[in-house]
């Protein structure tokens, strides 16, 4: 960046500089039951990290990327989403 700040980062670079402490337990779990029913599978398009991955029918989630945005929980209200407990997930940096 400039000294002057003017210069704009991309969503790609921004999202470059979030840290994170990674957690041995995942903070949102999939339900393969339901995700089984699902026609619509929209975790697999909405998250913007792209965590979501299916495999051999079932839904995959890398809870070690997560931006922790709550979008999958707006698209599907059957996974079960929480925040990861204290000191764990993203750590934002300004950029």
């Amino acid at each position: 960046m400039s000294d002057g700040g003017d210069e704009k980062l991309s969503v790609e670079a921004r999202l470059g500089l979030v840290a994170f402490t990674i957690d041995s337990e995942p903070h949102i779990r999939v339900n393969q039951d339901e995700c089984r029913k699902c026609s619509l599978k929209q975790c697999l398009f909405v998250c913007p990290a792209k965590l979501y991955t299916e495999e051999e029918g079932e839904i995959k989630f890398n809870h070690e990327g997560c931006l922790e945005c709550g979008t999958c929980r707006i698209a599907c209200p059957k996974i079960d989403w929480n925040y990861p407990r204290g000191g764990f997930g993203a750590h934002y940096q300004y950029g």
